[in-house]
């Protein structure tokens, strides 16, 4: 049985994947996985893939070794699998849950967007930084409220931007923005919890944040 958000991904992969690769996220995706810092011969897992746009930046980072990308949604690992820069014989995809991934070692961990979307964020990060083990990376991007004094009327906006981009959203009347934001909260709270050697860095007038560290 699919799930609501399965449904609603599946539904708009092709409009996701077109968004996915506009111009200025392909910089900020490009520096998440710079901050990563794999090493060149890693195994690297990428939870809640998507369409697959980070995995040519994933995959220039680790010429000797492999991108392994993992999502739920049948749809979005299609259009995937539909890029030529994005497959190869060192890029592996999986239909899996991210919460809980079928994966048995790997050295590092990229997660972009999707932290967001878990009821227990901070149990999956404990999970992947189990995964990856001691001296693994794990780096996560997520958008998030800038909290500049000249971005107040573009939080308006924010509100609305996370809201179309949630799965059931548009039936409650809780800010999205703040579950979303409490989520990402607690996801690095986990992290910070578990690394070392951590670097905070914002894009795009403070509406991304990026957290990358080593687990200890």
């Amino acid at each position: 049985m699919t799930t609501p958000a399965q449904r609603y991904y599946g539904r708009w992969a092709r409009l996701y994947d077109a968004v996915a690769a506009v111009p200025g996220l392909r910089s900020w995706r490009a520096r998440a996985v710079e901050l990563l810092a794999p090493d060149p011969d890693d195994t690297v897992v990428e939870m809640g893939c998507g369409t697959g746009a980070n995995v040519p930046f994933l995959r220039d980072q680790v010429p000797a070794g492999r991108v392994v990308g993992l999502d739920l949604t049948r749809e979005m690992l299609a259009q995937a699998h539909s890029h030529a820069d994005r497959t190869g014989t060192s890029v592996d995809y999986v239909q899996a849950d991210a919460t809980q991934p079928p994966i048995r070692s790997a050295d590092a961990v990229l997660a972009t967007f999707v932290v967001g979307m878990f009821e227990d964020p901070a149990a999956a990060v404990d999970r992947w930084c189990d995964l990856v083990g001691t001296g693994g990376r794990i780096a996560l991007l997520n958008f998030q409220r800038s909290d500049r004094a000249l971005a107040t009327p573009l939080n308006l906006a924010f509100e609305g931007f996370v809201r179309l981009s949630t799965p059931g959203a548009r039936l409650t009347r809780a800010s999205q923005a703040t579950v979303l934001e409490r989520r990402v909260r607690a996801a690095r709270e986990a992290l910070v919890g578990r690394t070392t050697s951590r670097e905070f860095e914002t894009f795009a007038g403070g509406y991304l944040g990026v957290l990358a560290g080593r687990v200890e």
